[in-house]
């Protein structure tokens, strides 16, 4: 569900590229997502639900490691739930979306549906995962204000990067990422291109910025465009390791708003008591 990138045995796209590619899909979520127009359910109100962006780091991993058959439910839960969600982002939540474009999710599944490791089958599977985050990330919006989001998305870059650094995420991704359904169904509980994969709640907690900004009625492209430079020079660490949190761009980018807009609030209350000032020989 959430966790890292990590390369895989892949005698197509290198590593390199197949990472930037990821990056670049990752960072494109932000701008992705519409200012909704949904009714949050009364049972989904408050601001407990923002546990779900760490919860779904923490319960995953810790549940597959306590009971590793755990991995084959959440791939078919996987099968079912994000097709369904990516026709909903096609049709409601999305940027562009309409009605008759949550039709769309059927060819992307048949193509996904097709030989393993092929690309049109990864890209297949990828824009479905990224799809159904949108529509996540749409309704966890409207239903958690959004200061609890904002410390949920810290929150799971922290536990991200911790469980990776002490080498407990690891082994039950593993587990997640080798389950697959029958019939060789598409595997959806994770995204790959090329030589790198990249996990769900990656995904999802870009999507979960974006679907902020856009209810906020804030620009998206920037932010996208920084999340993109941040995860691309993140990336240059694979140099040195072979496993990151791929959470820590998303959170870095809203660190980098968030001080841009404290920088501006000051500015603008600076020049507003500038004004409010008399001039040099003015009446008191």
């Amino acid at each position: 569900m959430g966790g890292f990138w990590r390369a895989v045995s892949s005698a197509g796209v290198p590593f390199a590229p197949s990472i930037a590619v990821l990056s670049l899909v990752q960072a494109s979520l932000i701008a992705l997502p519409a200012k909704t127009a949904l009714t949050a359910p009364a049972r989904l109100g408050g601001r407990w639900w923002a546990l779900i962006l760490p919860g779904s780091v923490v319960v995953v991993i810790a549940g597959i490691a306590i009971y590793p058959p755990l991995a084959s439910a959440l791939t078919y839960l996987a099968l079912v739930a994000v097709p369904i969600l990516a026709a909903f982002a096609l049709s409601t939540t999305m940027k562009g979306a309409r009605p008759i474009l949550a039709i769309a999710a059927v060819p992307l599944f048949l193509i996904a549906w097709g030989p393993f490791g092929s690309y049109p089958a990864e890209v297949a599977a990828l824009a479905l995962s990224s799809l159904a985050c949108v529509a996540l990330a749409s309704v966890l919006v409207i239903s958690v204000p959004a200061r609890w989001l904002k410390l949920a998305i810290y929150a799971m870059a922290i536990i991200d990067t911790a469980l990776v650094s002490a080498n407990l995420l690891q082994g039950p991704d593993d587990v997640l990422n080798s389950a697959a359904p029958a019939a060789g169904l598409p595997q959806l509980q994770f995204a790959q291109f090329g030589s790198a994969v990249i996990g769900f709640g990656d995904l999802f907690i870009a999507a979960v910025l974006g679907a902020l900004l856009a209810n906020r009625r804030a620009p998206q492209l920037r932010p996208a465009a920084v999340a993109a430079s941040l995860a691309l020079a993140f990336d240059l660490l694979f140099f040195f390791v072979a496993e990151l949190p791929a959470t820590v761009p998303i959170a870095l980018t809203l660190a980098v708003l968030e001080l841009s807009e404290r920088r501006a609030s000051t500015a603008r209350k600076d020049r507003a008591h500038q004004l409010s000032r008399p001039l040099p020989g003015e009446a008191m």
